[in-house]
């Protein structure tokens, strides 16, 4: 294998933002291998591409030949509405993507970019962005070399799922945007295609040395990237 050949485990590929960053890393000649860890057969053909199919989101076995994967991007998440409880979501946003983040680093993965959500805090009244802070502390406490942790607004794109709240977001944005100015923008619903390409290039930056070892990017920052 080259040296400046890349190899990379992705869990959440079915999702909106993991959909796209799966394309945007196959077509990305910097990477070589892309493992997608997830519960069901993705609908991607590709010679980079080797699924690990759990249901748990579990490796099992490892061959002692198969390349290490450097990099490692989580991009697992629901809501409220669609788990059906305050500790049926915290059992995935925060106790899954931490077994998930886990299994990364036992693989040898040494940066880890995971998506997050804006406003996400340990202190937050809100029970959904207090789970993506303790989760942000978790995996920064597991020993990666870079932990990133991308925070979107509100997320733009064709869903396998019908999100209301997104939907009113998106139509009331749409009408106010040229509004928008300053902390404000961050809210400003941003396509699932400017998140993935912002997680592919901050995963590049650290091949580079020139992020910290815990680095943030929220809202419209992922628009500049």
């Amino acid at each position: 294998m080259d040296n400046h050949d890349l190899n990379a485990i992705i869990a959440g590929a079915s999702g909106l933002v993991g959909d796209e960053l799966l394309h945007q890393l196959l077509a990305n000649k910097k990477f070589k291998h892309i493992y997608a860890l997830s519960r069901r057969d993705l609908p991607f053909h590709s010679s980079k591409l080797h699924q690990i199919i759990d249901p748990l989101l579990r490796i099992n076995s490892w061959e002692h030949e198969t390349p290490q994967p450097q990099y490692g991007f989580i991009c697992l998440g629901t809501t409220k509405r669609k788990a059906g409880s305050k500790s049926a979501l915290a059992a995935v946003d925060l106790d899954l993507v931490k077994d998930v983040a886990t299994t990364m680093k036992n693989l040898g993965v040494k940066h880890i970019i995971v998506v997050s959500s804006l406003g996400a805090s340990s202190h937050s009244p809100s029970h959904y962005l207090r789970c993506k802070g303790k989760m942000e502390q978790a995996i920064t406490k597991m020993g990666f070399e870079h932990c990133i942790f991308i925070r979107p607004g509100p997320l733009k794109g064709e869903r396998s799922e019908i999100r209301t709240d997104e939907q009113l977001l998106q139509h009331v944005f749409d009408v106010i945007n040229p509004l928008v100015v300053g902390p404000l923008k961050h809210f400003s619903p941003i396509p699932a295609e400017y998140v993935a390409r912002s997680m592919v290039k901050m995963a590049l930056s650290c091949q580079k040395h020139q992020l910290e070892p815990k680095t943030i990017v929220s809202g419209h920052q992922l628009r500049t990237i």
